[in-house]
């Protein structure tokens, strides 16, 4: 009789324990994934699709304004916030149980209920307890709330999707992708928002140039942008409205009917029991993981946003499924996180794969810089004063694309399969000599032509 119940037993039913879980079955592993909440993790439930759908709400505005330029006359427009609710909690259930399926159809064992490990073999589930060769912890990160004054008044994203009304005025605390996110959905649906941010210049990590573009962008579309600002205190006025103190903006108070806080998540390890059998976290609480995802402890694994490393839905799928390659494929397989492509669906959206421009810099001492910005074709008729941007950074030895930036309409579509470019190490000549599809804004990629040269430091390792 074995001496465990399971092969592998999964802590947190999102995207990269799902995926491990079903891949590990497929190779012949007894499973189990145990999950408190719905089948389906943060990418789903409370992330990426329901923020998704909202930003596609939030686009009609300015659609049904631009229309006039082309013909069209849109007169009785209306919306409902309720009826746009009803129907993305419909979409988002039936993602979850398509999710709740694949296990079932696989042959994975779901278990209802809290997990919390014992020892580094034993998980407890309630009142419930079973033993496994390797645990895999997948329960993602959680919204943070910093202690200011009057905080219990604030909101994070969990909360923002599920509102009964929509507020009319909005503060958004944060300058990440998160919180331009939210701004640019509570913008298109015509309430009046402030972003406060306490750095110099919003979403910090990327490309400068990226990063100045989309805050004049935002501006354009009527977001009140406070850079070098943060809340002192949230109150509750005696009409119901919230009044948030700002330092940093001398004797301005933002009235509100939302605070939204957006200022980073942390791995969601509190009660899992972790560190008392001996589990090595970070300064966050995150899981210190190998390039293979093992922990400090052989037989514990973690995979996703738990690990405090690359908090995207595709790196945890890619994660998880090396996860279960290595423990039951026979072949050790790490999760590459080179040149991983990413998008920020604010409003013009961020596209971008590989290096910044300061990243390149560092690392090969002098870059080449090729970047455009121009109104797109839409709106020569349209009459929007809007601007996209687009931008290669290209190491002069090899002459290869090392990074790729874009701000603009469909800038995540395009940037997509640009990664594959990048990821390839494609070079600026095969850029060059590749024929753009015109017109489009996805060929000034293949025809940008004006070089900066950007010197720095010594490169790393020369």
């Amino acid at each position: 009789m074995t001496q465990f119940d399971y092969d592998l037993f999964v802590i947190g039913a999102g995207s990269g324990g799902v995926r491990a879980a079903r891949i590990a079955r497929s190779l012949g592993a007894r499973v189990a994934i145990a999950e408190n909440h719905r089948i389906g993790g943060t990418c789903v439930i409370r992330g990426c699709v329901p923020k998704k759908l909202l930003v596609y709400a939030a686009h009609f505005a300015e659609d049904f304004e631009d229309a006039s330029g082309f013909g069209w006359s849109v007169e009785g427009r209306t919306f409902s916030w309720p009826l746009l609710m009803e129907n993305k909690n419909r979409e988002i259930e039936r993602l979850s149980k398509v999710y709740a399926g694949l296990l079932a159809n696989s042959g994975v064992d779901v278990i209802q209920g809290t997990a919390r490990l014992l020892d580094a073999h034993t998980v407890a589930i309630g009142e419930r307890t079973v033993r496994a060769k390797f645990v895999l912890v997948a329960t993602g990160g959680w919204p943070r709330k910093p202690a200011v004054a009057g905080i219990e008044h604030a909101i994070t994203s969990n909360e923002a999707f599920e509102l009964e009304t929509l507020p009319r005025r909005v503060l958004i605390v944060g300058g990440g992708y998160i919180a331009v996110e939210f701004a640019g959905i509570f913008r298109g649906l015509e309430s009046e928002v402030t972003l406060s941010y306490r750095g110099e210049q919003i979403l910090r990590g990327f490309d400068e140039d990226v990063r100045r573009h989309l805050h004049e962008e935002m501006g354009k579309k009527g977001v009140r942008v406070l850079l070098n600002s943060k809340v002192a205190r949230i109150d509750r006025r005696p009409d119901g409205a919230l009044e948030a103190a700002l330092s940093g903006v001398p004797g301005d108070k933002s009235c509100c009917d939302a605070v939204l806080y957006a200022t980073g998540r942390v791995p969601n390890t509190a009660s899992l029991g972790l560190a008392q059998v001996g589990v090595e976290l970070d300064a966050e609480g995150g899981v210190v993981v190998d390039r293979y995802g093992k922990s400090s402890v052989p037989n514990i694994y973690a995979v996703g946003d738990v690990t405090n490393r690359i908090a995207l839905t595709p790196v945890a799928i890619r994660e998880g499924a090396a996860v279960a390659m290595t423990l039951f494929g026979g072949d050790e397989t790490p999760a590459d996180h080179e040149n991983v492509p990413s998008a920020v669906f604010s409003q013009p959206p961020v596209g971008t794969v590989g290096l910044t421009q300061s990243e390149a810099v560092t690392r090969f001492g002098e870059v080449e810089v090729y970047m455009a910005s121009f109104r797109p074709l839409r709106h020569t008729l349209s009459g929007r004063d809007e601007r996209t941007l687009v931008k290669l950074i290209v190491e002069p030895a090899g002459q290869r694309v090392v990074g790729c930036h874009m701000v603009g309409a469909d800038a995540p579509e395009i940037i997509q399969g640009i990664a594959i470019a990048v990821k390839a190490g494609l070079t600026k000549s095969q850029f060059d000599a590749t024929l753009g599809i015109h017109p489009t804004a996805a060929e000034e990629f293949v025809t940008l032509r004006d070089k900066k040269v950007v010197r720095g430091a010594v490169p790393v390792g020369a």
